[in-house]
């Protein structure tokens, strides 16, 4: 038998190569099937489940017998900590909820997003290759949704928008108009990471590749419409590029911002109605379309809903039953949707749109203070990984940098939303890259898992 000559490592086999991915496939199956089409339910929402939420409970179980088979390492006891803040208010919130059986779905829906996924991937894990190989899928899935939803645009077949059927939602529907804007998000905000990294972490062809990724994503983004995710996206390339450094920052904003004017105003992508969109923002507060009296109307509800049961709330799922109780009459009975393949829905509101909010009305200043935390810590340790990585000069900053920029932009995008709908499961997946670099062992070379 042949064998290779002493000092010259023999190129890696495909057997090996699929071995080594193998054990990601149940996560990148999760994010793929995010490109499933959506149908919506009679009732207007986007349906009780969907492939990608059976794929996170498969990966969840994966994980499971893996780890028991191989008797892989536990949690530490700082990723235990702050995985399970999220279990003490879920809990009690369901135990002292005004109906504990109607929150039973609350409880499960809680525990897939907060806990069971992102411990299922720091858990699954290896290395930072692994950590490129999730994060790119989710690029993939950005570009595919935002090529869909550019196509919903120039063909006018998106969801409705002023009449017009040209909002680009992607695969998602009218029932989720923030699907394909945080799907986009996330990918431009990984990709803007990897486009940050310094050579010796990423090669020069892959940071090119991730520049020219976010500029097009650019396109779509904007043509979501969606205030809150570009006010979310914004913050978090801010920061990426704040940490960065002036020099790499500078270039990446140039090649960024040019390929994004030039598809966007050169090409009259909705250049438009984007800037009445965008100008809107500040103009909110002087005169409110009812969409936005809706939402501050529901966000005094959760207020109100705080101050009835402030330590454990109103429960689980229990919003929607105590809205009317606590709402003004300027509430609407709901937003309209159609477009994007869907006919006239009434689409019920059954959440104040504010994740803060939500978690405060439904599980009061206990579980808020558990699940925010929990957010914050893991904010905290991800910061404090990346000094110590760029201190070192580590080739995982890069990495640092990707989860730091979602961490914000989940952060920032909860002002304005909450979970719910089939794009929620890639919460779960972005927290679960973010639990790996900032709870996983510490590597020798200041990096998050091994080398």
């Amino acid at each position: 038998m042949a064998t290779a000559a002493p000092g010259i490592a023999s190129a890696p086999r495909l057997p090996d190569i699929l071995r080594r991915a193998a054990p990601l496939l149940p996560a990148v199956a999760v994010v793929a099937l995010l490109a499933v089409p959506v149908t919506p339910a009679g009732d207007g929402s986007a349906g009780a489940g969907n492939p990608a939420d059976v794929a996170s409970a498969l990966l969840v179980l994966h994980c499971l017998v893996r780890v028991l088979r191989t008797r892989a390492r536990p949690l530490t006891r700082g990723a235990a900590l702050v995985l399970g803040l999220p279990v003490l208010g879920v809990t009690v919130a369901s135990i002292t909820s005004h109906d504990p059986a109607s929150s039973l779905p609350g409880v499960a829906r809680y525990l897939q997003i907060f806990v069971l996924v992102p411990a299922a991937l720091l858990l699954l894990l290896r290395d930072r290759r692994d950590f490129r190989i999730v994060a790119g899928s989710i690029v993939a899935l950005a570009l595919v949704q935002g090529a869909v939803g550019v196509t919903q645009y120039l063909t006018g077949t998106g969801a409705s928008y002023r009449g017009e059927d040209i909002r680009a939602v992607g695969t998602f529907g009218p029932t989720d108009v923030m699907g394909m804007a945080t799907v986009v998000a996330y990918g431009l905000v990984i990709a803007v990471g990897f486009a940050l990294a310094d050579r010796a972490g990423v090669p020069r062809r892959q940071r090119a590749a991730a520049l020219v990724c976010a500029g097009l994503l650019t396109v779509p983004l904007a043509l979501s419409f969606s205030r809150g995710a570009w006010i979310a996206t914004g913050l978090a390339v801010l920061l990426q590029l704040a940490l960065a450094g002036p020099r790499r920052a500078a270039v990446v904003v140039l090649a960024t911002g040019a390929l994004g004017v030039v598809l966007v105003g050169g090409f009259g992508a909705g250049s438009q109605l984007v800037t009445e969109r965008f100008d809107s923002i500040a103009q909110v507060t002087d005169a409110p379309d009812q969409s936005v009296t809706d939402r501050y109307t529901m966000w005094a509800a959760a207020t109100d809903m705080w101050r009835t049961d402030p330590v454990t709330g109103v429960g689980l799922k229990g919003f929607p039953a105590h809205r009317d109780s606590h709402a003004a009459l300027a509430l609407s009975s709901g937003s309209d949707t159609a477009g994007a393949g869907v006919g006239y829905l009434r689409q019920p509101l059954l959440s104040p749109h504010n994740m803060y909010l939500l978690v405060l009305g439904e599980q009061g200043l206990l579980g808020a203070v558990a699940l925010i935390g929990s957010w914050g810590a893991l904010l905290v340790c991800a910061l404090r990984r990346l000094r110590g990585a760029r201190r070192a000069r580590t080739t995982a900053v890069d990495c640092g940098l990707v989860v730091t920029g979602l961490l914000v932009w989940q952060l920032a995008d909860f002002g304005y939303a909450d979970i719910g709908g089939p794009s929620t499961v890639l919460t779960a997946v972005m927290l679960g890259l973010a639990a790996w670099w900032a709870l996983a062992p510490a590597h020798p070379d200041g990096g998050a898992g091994a080398a």
